[in-house]
Parts: structure tokens; C-alpha cells; sequence
């Protein structure tokens, strides 16, 4: 079993709202005991924004400065495809994505979160085809970009791809251009996916075959998440640390890794307040911290 952590070397964040300007998520994760942070830099349900202004860049750089927060990872739209079976679509997502990670170039952010993508109906090889070929043509129109692409593990809902770390082993190895590109890791779907860690053989298991197919220094974020639904369910409802089907146990192999001390471990849980009005992300990063042995 990896040796416990020196505690100051977590890093534990929420992706917090943008409402009102980006700089104000800084704001918001301080205020809940960030020490990192995650951010969509834009409406993530919409296709098209405003290009960023150079005031808001600065005032965004100021704020990530003065807070301290790090690292900050920015997570994509909802609505991109790269395994679309239609070209239009699949070349409207590419357009958004490489807006995406034009948006994080100029705000100095330095990581992106993605979904791989839905096959639609086309089969799981023929989406991971497409993906690759997406990625590759991105990846041409945003040469010297430094920001790097994560691909996130999903529940596999739907059609969703990447619900196996086999998935997202054949993108990394099938984009020409690969070293661009890293894991993010989400307890919720890879849970839901059908990986069960709650027990420390069986997480240990897990690593040894997600180290073997991609390596765990590939992984750069951890989305820490419950889930509402069983193992295997294959469907995404995320739930408070510990609360839900996943438990506590769990977290505790993460957050105990050596392998994963200076990995960020950022909530994507429910937000709001508890019945005393404290903010439930507070309780959540609270929870976390509580977990280092």
C-alpha cells in the first residue's frame, strides 16, 4: 500500500460559477475553503459567446494571483461531440473546442476537461475513430498551444465513450499528437462505470490496470465525487463525499495514495447549504481533508 501523505501537499477545489465575470469564481472557492479550482469559461450550454475582453483576462489573472488558487482547470461545454456521426456536428464541436482551449490559452489556465464523446448509435470503435481524428485536427489549428487537453472518465451513459480505461488508452495512443493530453479522473463514473475501489484490494486492482493501460502520472485531475447509483449502473448522478453508493472508503484509498499527493482533487458535488445554512461545498472539502490519515 502507497505510504500516507504529508498533509499540506492536498490540493482539494470545487468548480465554482462564473456568474458575473470569471474572476468571481477565485473569489467563491476561497470563500469555501478552495485551495484549487475548476471553472467553465464560458455558458457552457451554449455554443457561441463573446470573445474574452482584455479586462476581463487581466482581472482574471489578478484574481488567481492574489487567491492563490492552484491549479485551476477549466472543464468544456456540454454540448461538444468529437465522436459524432454527423460532420456537421462533429465540425461545429471541433470549432467550440478549440475555442475552448483558445479561451484557456489567454486566461493562463492549464488544464481543459472533456468528454470523449457519444457514438450515437455508430458503434463504440467507429466514435473512437472519429475522436482521434478529431483531436488531430484540432491539435493542427492550435499548434504551441500550452494548455493540455484531459480526457475525462465517464459513467458510460447513453452511447457515452470513455466508461473504460481501455477507451481512453486507444485515444491517448491514436492521437498523433498525444503528449498534449492527460486523464481526469472521476470517482462518480468510473464507479458507476463498473470499477467498485471501495475495498483497498480491489482499488488497488484498479490503479495497477488504469497504470498498466495509461499510466498514473497521467492522471492531472480527480473529479471527487459519490454516486447516487450502484456500481456498474452506468449512470452519472453525483452525490456528496461519502454519502452515496461509493462511501467514504473509497476516497480515503485517493486521497492516501501516494501516487496522487499533488494531484488535484476538485468536487463537482450538489450545491447549496445544509439546514444549519453552511455551504454544503464547505462540508464536502471539510469531509475530505478529515479522510488524510
Amino acid at each position: 500500500m502507497p505510504r500516507k501523505q504529508d498533509r499540506t501537499a492536498q490540493r482539494f477545489g470545487a468548480h465554482m460559477s462564473i456568474a458575473g465575470g470569471l474572476h468571481n469564481a477565485c473569489t467563491a472557492g476561497v470563500e469555501v475553503g478552495c485551495d484549487c479550482l475548476q471553472v467553465f469559461v464560458k455558458n457552457q450550454r451554449q455554443w457561441a459567446a463573446p470573445p474574452l475582453t482584455d479586462e476581463a483576462i487581466r482581472t482574471w489573472k489578478r484574481a488567481v494571483r492574489q487567491t492563490g488558487l492552484s491549479p485551476v482547470v477549466a472543464h468544456d461545454s456540454y454540448l461538444i461531440n468529437l465522436a459524432s456521426p454527423d460532420n456537421a456536428a462533429r465540425n461545429k464541436s471541433m470549432d467550440a473546442f478549440i475555442d475552448e482551449l483558445t479561451r484557456c490559452e489567454a486566461l493562463g489556465i492549464r488544464y481543459l476537461v472533456m468528454h470523449p464523446g457519444a457514438h450515437m448509435g455508430e458503434g463504440e470503435e467507429a466514435g473512437l475513430r472519429r475522436i482521434v481524428g478529431s483531436f488531430n485536427a484540432i491539435h493542427k489549428s492550435t499548434a504551441g498551444y500550452k494548455v493540455r487537453t484531459l480526457l475525462e472518465t465517464t459513467a458510460g451513459q447513453g452511447t457515452a465513450l470513455g466508461y473504460r480505461f481501455e477507451h481512453l488508452a486507444g485515444i491517448l495512443d491514436g492521437v498523433a499528437d498525444g503528449e498534449r493530453m492527460d486523464v481526469c479522473f472521476d470517482t462518480c463514473h468510473v464507479f458507476a462505470a463498473g470499477y467498485d475501489f471501495r475495498h483497498e484490494d480491489k482499488y488497488e486492482a484498479m490503479v495497477a490496470d488504469f497504470d498498466r493501460l495509461i499510466g498514473t502520472r497521467r492522471v492531472k485531475c480527480f473529479h471527487m465525487n459519490d454516486s447516487k447509483r450502484a456500481c456498474g449502473s452506468r449512470v452519472d448522478r453525483h452525490d456528496h463525499v461519502g454519502q452515496g453508493k461509493l462511501g467514504r472508503a473509497g476516497f480515503k484509498h485517493i486521497i492516501n495514495d501516494r501516487r496522487f499527493a499533488r494531484t488535484a482533487k476538485i468536487l463537482e458535488t450538489p450545491k447549496g447549504e445544509d439546514g444549519k445554512g453552511r455551504s454544503l461545498d464547505r462540508l464536502n472539502l471539510q469531509r475530505m481533508r478529515r479522510m488524510i490519515r
